[in-house]
């Protein structure tokens, strides 16, 4: 019953670390929307600038702003491109300015920042933390059925790499057991579904390391670094499950894994995922 009993704390505290780190690695991410709050003509304006969007439309760039002597500006371009920059008046509807992003191909990224307007006052709204443009990505929409059972996999990966991890060290008798259900996880997530998921939103099934230009010594660095991450999560496990075979006791290589693991959920989600580099084609 006591075994038991810590069994569960241990499970409990793996949850819990699991969950603060996917959401670490989300509102961390290179995609995750940019809040702030602005001031001007007395009116505290909260905004929300999204990072990406769904090719199947035009983007809606929306900020509640009731008072109607506010007006806005947007100023735009595609990114990593030669072309000139744009600038067009934002639509009021009720309490609400608006723009409608054109769409881009799967992987296409707009640069965009937005100007309030009120008599003499004007407040800029961008990524103020680098004062720099807002870049947003398009993708292909993934279907739910697709992109559900990704996320659930890598999660419960993430989940048994932790407890595989704390079973090695506190000499538990379920490490082997428990390192063949993380890679198991880590596999469906990420080298099934992952690729399913980025050929729906980026129209290819994998963007990274040997397939992508580059060196082919460069593991994380070449190509699409979402794709890296998951082959390196895996190939750890594979190491450490390959140890624990011929050594059941030992904790190094699963606690190596999970490290590895950790690490590699300690990288934004997204960061230098796909994209288009637009000065290779023609000017807009």
């Amino acid at each position: 019953m006591r075994k038991t009993f810590k069994s569960i704390l241990w499970w409990i505290f793996a949850v819990f670390f699991t969950i603060a780190m996917a959401m670490y690695q989300k509102i961390t991410g290179p995609t995750y929307p940019i809040s702030g709050k602005a001031n001007i003509n007395n009116t505290e304006i909260k905004y929300k600038l999204i990072r990406t969007a769904e090719n199947d439309a035009d983007a809606e760039i929306a900020l509640n702003v009731p008072d109607t002597s506010i007006k806005g500006t947007i100023t735009y371009k595609r990114f990593k491109s030669n072309d000139s920059l744009t600038t067009a008046d934002l639509t009021r509807k009720n309490d609400t300015l608006f723009f409608l992003m054109p769409k881009q191909p799967a992987a296409g990224k707009m640069m965009y920042e937005i100007i309030l307007k009120s008599k003499n006052q004007e407040v800029k709204l961008n990524n103020s933390k680098k004062n720099e443009f807002v870049v947003m990505r398009f993708k292909g929409p993934v279907p739910l059925y697709i992109l559900i059972p990704h996320i659930l996999f890598m999660f419960f990966g993430l989940l048994f790499s932790t407890r595989t991890a704390i079973e090695a060290l506190i000499n538990g008798a379920k490490t082997y057991k428990l390192a063949l259900w993380t890679l198991g996880f880590l596999v469906i997530g990420g080298l099934l579904f992952g690729p399913v998921v980025q050929k729906y939103a980026f129209g290819a099934y994998w963007t990274g390391w040997p397939f992508a230009d580059g060196s082919t010594f460069n593991l994380f660095l070449m190509g699409d670094l979402t794709d890296n991450k998951t082959l390196v999560m895996v190939l750890a496990w594979l190491v450490a499950i390959f140890k624990l075979r011929k050594d059941p006791t030992n904790k190094f290589w699963p606690a190596f894994a999970a490290i590895t693991v950790m690490l590699v959920y300690l990288i934004p989600h997204s960061m230098l995922g796909s994209e288009i580099d637009h000065t290779k084609t023609p000017k807009l």
